[in-house]
């Protein structure tokens, strides 16, 4: 008797029990509308064949309307959800890469060499962008703030900056970093480098 009563509230026995219950929701709606619908004449009557593809033509058109539903909604609200979604990763990555901007840009320079003498060339290319946030802090151009997203500091940038390209290379490697699958090689390294020498006129 337990045995049989835990086989009763396993997932599968309720599953099972839900399927059946919306059969039989559906047997009885089609006999409802077959009761409503006009008596056809004597000698008159449906083939199998043609009912079951009648009900498979409802069914098609009944999914067909719920998947334009939905492309409907994603349409609707999916700048909303990559919004969010972004917002949720920039605080992750300010609070992780923020809460050491005590650091000076030698001492981040000094970093980025240490991790790409370890052979670490995302490490070593996000030390580099740190640096660069550091400079702009440190001479009042952009201060850190840490809900301010890449996106955001770019745009702050192409404001009040030129030539813009040595930044975007930083930003667009550190959102590869953040966001990207991309795997981060010494020439990615070297053309970050390359960005930092460019901006700090070396």
């Amino acid at each position: 008797m337990p045995t049989e009563s835990f086989e009763k509230n396993t997932w599968d026995w309720q599953l099972s029990q839900m399927q059946q219950q919306v059969g039989e929701w559906i047997e009885y709606q089609f006999s409802r509308l077959e009761s409503a619908l006009p008596q056809l004449p004597p000698g008159w009557s449906i083939s199998p064949w043609l009912s079951e593809l009648l009900k498979f033509l409802f069914w098609l058109i009944l999914g067909l309307f719920v998947v334009w539903l939905l492309w409907l909604l994603w349409r609707e609200f999916s700048p909303y959800l990559y919004s969010w979604l972004n917002r949720s990763g920039n605080r992750y990555r300010s609070v992780t890469n923020i809460s050491d901007t005590e650091l000076s840009v030698p001492l981040w320079l000094a970093r980025s060499q240490e991790y790409y003498r370890q052979g670490n060339y995302p490490e070593a290319c996000r030390c580099l962008y740190m640096a660069i946030l550091q400079r702009l802090h440190d001479s009042n151009v952009i201060n850190h703030k840490s809900s301010r997203t890449d996106g955001e500091y770019l745009q702050l940038l192409r404001a009040s900056i030129t030539p813009i390209q040595p930044y975007e290379t930083l930003i667009t490697t550190h959102e590869q970093l953040c966001f990207g699958d991309a795997e981060i090689l010494p020439e990615n390294y070297e053309h970050c480098q390359q960005a930092f020498r460019e901006i700090a006129g070396e």
